[in-house]
């Protein structure tokens, strides 16, 4: 079981809440027709659905706005929904999913995107089946391009982890998932409301409730990259306030010294990827997997 630390949690005010997911199962959503569960979410649920529009499967994140949010914050949580499904559908990279439609059908928002193959990168995160260590770091280098290519349209992931990544291996196919609770890094808007993430993934700042940038979304993916490569997290408390205060405050470990088969440089890789403040980090996505893929020398015993 996991702590409360490494649980995905929804912090409105500051407050945590355990992430639930009470989406009923209905046979069909809007004119997609529900196959079967895959999985279920921080917020909502994911089936296998068909378009008989098109005779298309796709993949169907459900969520019951009315379960998730106040009253009187449903119709502003029902604009931002669509507003940031809007935003997330006209991104087109290799590496991010595809989304072909959204809509709301009895009080359930869904958003319909492409079926993956594979597996979440999760199932490489154990220290009994990590990758070798080039393919972990070509794999975070193309997820820190096409977060680049995120961030250029406006649009911070929020919730990068291992468990929004998919991997299938023979195909090398590599696409990050859940794009569509991205919050949008519009200067002209108020960043209010809810706050979504995996704690253990989060930058201090999202921590903190300070502002959130795309400089956030490559922190997560630095503790991803560490998790990849050694098997555990930078990071790790069995309480909330013990965990915000190893990241906002205390040094992570030394991964070389954690996985002696790491290249050299990995470490200073990591003290900036990981940095306490933003200005310190990778300015972009494109900086961060310049510099992993210049890391190339294995670590001296």
């Amino acid at each position: 079981m996991r702590s409360q630390a490494e649980q995905t949690q929804v912090l409105t005010g500051g407050k945590a809440r355990p992430a639930a997911s009470r989406v009923p199962a209905p046979s069909r959503l809007g004119r997609y027709e529900l196959l079967h569960q895959l999985g279920k979410g921080a917020m909502g649920v994911v089936y296998r659905a068909r378009d008989p529009r098109i005779n298309r499967e796709v993949a169907l994140k459900a969520i019951t706005l009315t379960e998730e949010f106040e009253a009187e914050e449903l119709e502003q949580a029902r604009v931002r929904f669509f507003r940031e499904a809007e935003m997330a559908g006209r991104l087109s990279h290799p590496h991010i999913v595809t989304i072909y439609d959204a809509g709301e059908d009895g009080g359930v928002a869904y958003i319909a995107m492409e079926l993956l193959r594979g597996q979440h990168l999760v199932e490489y995160t154990s220290p009994t089946r990590l990758l070798p260590p080039a393919i972990a770091i070509e794999i975070v280098a193309r997820l820190a391009e096409a977060l680049h290519y995120a961030h250029q349209n406006q649009v911070v992931h929020r919730d990068i982890k291992p468990a929004n990544i998919m991997f299938d291996a023979p195909s090398g196919e590599l696409k990050i998932t859940d794009f569509g609770i991205a919050r949008l890094t519009d200067s002209g808007r108020t960043r209010t409301g809810v706050v979504l993430g995996t704690p253990s993934f989060m930058s201090p700042e999202q921590l903190q409730g300070r502002n959130v940038t795309g400089s956030s979304d490559l922190f997560s993916l630095a503790v991803t990259l560490f998790q990849l490569l050694t098997g555990q997290l930078p990071f790790r408390s069995d309480s909330m306030p013990g965990l915000m205060m190893k990241i906002a405050q205390e040094p992570h470990p030394r991964a070389c010294a954690l996985n002696p088969a790491l290249p050299a440089g990995l470490d200073a890789f990591f003290d900036r990827a990981l940095a306490k403040e933003p200005a310190e980090r990778f300015e972009t996505g494109a900086s961060f997997a310049l510099a992993l893929r210049d890391l190339n020398r294995p670590c001296k015993g």
